[in-house]
């Protein structure tokens, strides 16, 4: 369907031309229509890149009343990225509505700023929850006559712990909003927001639930913990014309890992939360005009990333939660183009990648890493591609083409050759000259292990033992207390994995694992406390925080369904066997003497008790 059958007014039609747009995606053709035609609440599902900006911003601009200023739509979306993204869709749109304002609000800019463009009247803002709040509470914006709310990638917002933020937001919207619900997963946390917000809704869904787009290949690369970043460098020289995304899980991670490729001669460059929004900007404006090859980034890069012509997506450690795998690898295989998505994990990862087929229904292939004589065929031929593809200016270079055959005369041509093809491989021949194996031999490191656990010993240097429970004595140990417990679906293997996946560079010693409904305790290495601490600030599970500190001495004991306390009852109910000698006897001996004394004594009549009234109140008067 192309979009002058959607009945879009003559202004939209001349904009979106001009943007390059001809037919309307799926998620456009099945939205579009319902909200020019009413006033309806929605929950759209459709996977990234599939052009949902576009199914509400078009009808919505459509729709709103320019003879007043005040503000019509709120647009609430999870990172700055994704505001400036969606505000500038919204600009182009209405590039020939002068009278539609769109005004971004988002962290990380100067408010006072953002403050101005909304007094000078704003029909559209796009805002991040953070700051959307902080303008309500100094009582700066007025969305009182909001019409229409759009919560774009409501999961992620769940997931960054904005939902108090999002009530807050919405309570001071009118009850007679239309609310329209636009996401690429739908987790149950997501459907819990919309029974809260969003009155009998039309559901669009394209494709199935938090399924990955079909133009994006799955791979996955198993390594040893230790050649992660080798196997990112082999992967990166075998894809000469590479254009990619690289994740990684933290933003110390982040940084170290730009830093490594940028040392060894790759155009990369970082993208995390510590850095400036001045520094964002210019790393992505960098980024889109391809100026930087590789992109390596945290999460707050997943959402809101418009990069066209990206070729991979590398998941140097697969995200937390696996619903967020389905975002990293949408920013490839956008508008109907092809796309790459890699995971390089060990073994102790594999059952995440099963994990992700189930949610995405989408097999993983897997791949092997390159070898180094591999890599060499591939850039030598790509050279050459390039060489027969050059354009060569005849007319500025003829004059010296004389004296550079004269020059080179005394050779033949295969020493020419030889001679031009070394001055650009040289330095791929020698660093993989006697290159490794990086790849992992799945039958023999399983024979491995299991020949360890019979000997019942202990592989020191592999991470992946480092996190069995075990009985230690409480020397050289910290005990700490996570706010994840059986609710959240932790179980001791998945406490020692994130452990393990926020700490890739640091053996963790860890002991005693004790698991209660909404807590854990961990005991980790006296000296990697801090480190296990530092690594879960900002990370999050099923859409809450998660907290790490250091436990009290005497640990919380918690309630059981029926009010009573567990935890450490067993502890106490022994040590009342020992104050009673062990076996309880002296207690009931204690109790049998209370009621033989009772009974010797003569209980009060009816009498003798009106008597005692008396008394009490004749000493009163």
């Amino acid at each position: 369907m192309t979009f002058e059958e959607l009945d879009l007014n003559p202004q939209l039609l001349k904009a979106i031309k001009e943007l390059g747009f001809e037919e309307a995606m799926p998620v456009q053709e099945k939205t579009i229509p319902h909200l020019l035609n009413s006033d309806v609440n929605l929950i759209a599902l459709a996977q990234t890149g599939t052009g949902k900006t576009a199914a509400f911003g078009l009808p919505l601009i459509q729709k709103l009343d320019y003879d007043n200023k005040r503000t019509e739509v709120l647009i609430i979306c999870p990172t700055r990225e994704l505001c400036m993204q969606i505000a500038n869709d919204c600009k182009k749109f209405a590039k020939y509505i002068p009278q539609c304002s769109v005004v971004p609000v988002y962290g990380g800019a100067s408010i006072d700023i953002q403050i101005r463009a909304i007094k000078q009247g704003a029909k559209i803002i796009v805002a991040t929850p953070g700051r959307m709040n902080d303008l309500i509470l100094r009582k700066k914006v007025d969305i009182s006559n909001v019409r229409y709310v759009v919560l774009d990638e409501a999961d992620e917002m769940l997931n960054m712990g904005f939902k108090d933020d999002l009530d807050s937001i919405l309570s001071n919207t009118p009850d007679q909003r239309n609310t329209l619900l636009f996401s690429a997963t739908m987790p149950k946390e997501v459907e819990a927001i919309a029974k809260d917000y969003i009155t009998d809704p039309i559901r669009i869904q394209i494709g199935e639930r938090n399924q990955g787009s079909d133009n994006v290949k799955h791979f996955y690369y198993f390594v040893h913990a230790k050649n992660r970043y080798l196997a990112l460098k082999r992967i990166a020289d075998y894809y000469p014309d590479i254009y990619a995304i690289i994740f990684c899980r933290t933003k110390i991670e982040t940084q170290e890992v730009a830093d490594m490729l940028i040392k060894d001669g790759y155009n990369a460059d970082s993208l995390h939360g510590d850095l400036s929004q001045a520094q964002r900007d210019h790393v992505m404006s960098r980024f889109r005009l391809q100026n930087i090859q590789m992109l390596v980034a945290t999460d707050v890069a997943a959402r809101g990333l418009d990069v066209h012509n990206l070729t991979h997506v590398i998941n140097y450690n697969l995200p937390d939660e696996l619903e967020q795998y389905v975002h990293r690898s949408g920013r490839t295989g956008r508008a109907d183009k092809q796309g790459i998505s890699i995971a390089i994990i060990n073994m102790r990862e594999k059952y995440k990648i099963r994990n992700i087929e189930k949610l995405l229904k989408k097999d993983f292939e897997k791949a092997q890493i390159p070898t180094g004589k591999q890599v060499c065929q591939k850039q030598l031929f790509n050279m050459i591609n390039k060489v027969e593809m050059v354009d060569v200016n005849y007319d500025e270079i003829e004059a010296f083409i004389p004296q550079i055959v004269t020059k080179l005369s005394w050779m033949d041509r295969e020493e020419l050759i030889r001679k031009f093809v070394s001055l650009e491989f040289n330095r791929f021949l020698d660093y993989y000259k006697n290159a490794p194996d990086l790849n992992i031999d799945e039958r023999a490191e399983k024979n491995s292990r299991d020949r360890d656990r019979d000997r019942g010993g202990e592989r020191g240097n592999d991470r992946k033992d480092r996190g069995r429970s075990k009985t230690h004595s409480d020397e050289g140990f910290v005990r700490l207390f996570f706010n994840v417990g059986h609710r959240d679906n932790i179980v001791p293997q998945r406490i020692i994995g994130m452990i393990n996946d926020n700490t890739p560079h640091t053996r963790i010693a860890i002991g005693r694992i004790d698991i209660m409904d909404n807590f854990s305790y961990v005991e980790v290495g006296s000296d990697n406390a801090n480190e296990v601490i530092e690594a879960f600030e900002g990370k999050f599970a099923k859409g809450r925080p998660i907290l790490v500190e250091v436990a009290a001495n005497k640990p919380a004991r918690e309630k059981r369904g029926d009010g009573r306390e567990r935890g450490d009852n067993r502890e106490r109910r022994s040590d009342n066997r020992e104050k009673r000698g062990g076996d309880g006897r002296e207690k009931r001996s204690d109790s049998r003497e209370k009621r033989t004394d009772s009974r010797d004594k003569k209980p009060y009549s009816s009498k003798d008790k009106g008597k005692r009234l008396k008394d009490r109140d004749r000493k009163r008067r």
